[in-house]
């Protein structure tokens, strides 16, 4: 009787697994094609935004906000996904949603990855080299105008 009851709970998770799975396109957040970040309607107006932007023919979505080393990557993919997946299901994120500080690091680090010969020099001149993060002054690169569920504030 217990196997029974074992099975049927294993059965039921594996279900309601499978089926969150299948309704949430979990599979297509394997990739790196930055329509996947679109699959939930909220970040809209982020992927037009980028679509129209200076970054479009040359980073995607994870060139920004991933780390760049494997173990880094499947690392930050799985807890977003596990926090974007609990926010949206719960309903329980703030909005406008905002970057994490982790999150933040890994954008940060990019940037200086692709930009940072370019920006070295500045910041060495002012000595406030560590004070300002890149999106502190470059806050709408990639995405445009800071946007809500309502669109872009005003």
């Amino acid at each position: 009787m217990l196997l029974v009851a074992l099975a049927l709970l294993v059965g039921l998770a594996a279900g309601i697994g499978g089926y969150t799975l299948v309704y949430a396109e979990g599979l297509s957040y394997m990739s790196s094609d930055p329509k996947v970040c679109a699959n939930c309607h909220i970040m809209n107006s982020q992927y037009d935004s980028w679509q129209k932007s200076s970054h479009h023919a040359a980073a995607g979505c994870v060139d920004c906000h991933l780390p760049r080393d494997f173990i880094g990557k499947w690392t930050a993919k799985a807890l977003n996904g596990y926090h974007h997946s609990k926010g949206f299901t719960l309903q329980d994120f703030g909005e406008p949603i905002r970057i994490k500080p982790g999150n933040s690091r890994i954008l940060q680090d990019n940037c200086l990855a692709c930009h940072g010969d370019l920006v070295h020099e500045a910041a060495a001149e002012t000595g406030r080299a560590g004070e300002f993060t890149c999106v502190h002054c470059h806050q709408s690169v990639g995405h445009g105008e800071s946007a809500g569920l309502g669109g872009p504030r005003s």
